[in-house]
């Protein structure tokens, strides 16, 4: 494994710990009546932001209220980032390029796993509302976009990474490309010993 590569590999490790603690999504609320928006932050244990306001308006609608101890997510998900942490880290140490592909492949499914998993937590509250709700209109849901932006009522609905989220895309990005190079370096190596015998 080249230097470069390790190195990238290692700077990416100690970036994904900082992950732990920063947020790592955002959904952001404009409406006339809150000329300021409102903000929700999604960090790897806890939600942020002016969640007490959201969860007063998400009662008229018929929404459940957010509380993180409703998401077995919060506890696991500090875990499974200090793991790949300590992952890119160590493979950076060992120069192993089986365990490189095998981290890449490891982080990809966790990217989506991740996404399934939040699509499905905004389908939920978005669709399973309270039949006594003091707004009712029939046929709507509210479900937030997975990422971008959605007209809800009078409530415009952005969903974007924030911090954290762009800094581990930035780490699958870079894995990404040492996983594809490491591999034509060593298919140019193997080509090369072919061509001396």
């Amino acid at each position: 494994m080249s230097a470069v590569h390790r190195i990238l590999l290692i700077l990416s490790g100690l970036a994904l710990v900082a992950v732990i603690f920063l947020p790592i999504w955002r959904i952001e609320l404009d409406a006339a009546q809150y000329p300021e928006g409102l903000e929700l932050q999604i960090y790897s244990n806890k939600l942020a932001g002016q969640v007490d306001i959201i969860n007063g308006l998400n009662h008229y609608i018929g929404m459940k209220t957010l509380h993180a101890e409703d998401f077995i997510e919060f506890t696991v998900l500090p875990y499974i980032i200090l793991f790949f942490a300590l992952a890119f880290l160590f493979i950076g140490l060992l120069r192993n390029r089986k365990l490189l592909y095998g981290l890449f492949f490891c982080f990809l499914l966790f990217g989506i796993a991740a996404l399934v998993d939040f699509y499905i937590w905004e389908y939920n509250y978005g669709h399973q509302l309270d039949p006594n709700a003091p707004i009712k209109v029939p046929g709507m849901s509210y479900q937030p976009p997975l990422i971008g932006y959605k007209q809800l009522l009078n409530f415009g609905a952005y969903s974007i990474p924030d911090i954290g989220g762009w800094i581990f895309i930035l780490c699958g990005i870079i894995l990404a490309y040492c996983t594809v190079r490491e591999w034509q370096n060593n298919k140019t190596l193997k080509l090369k010993s072919y061509e001396k015998l």
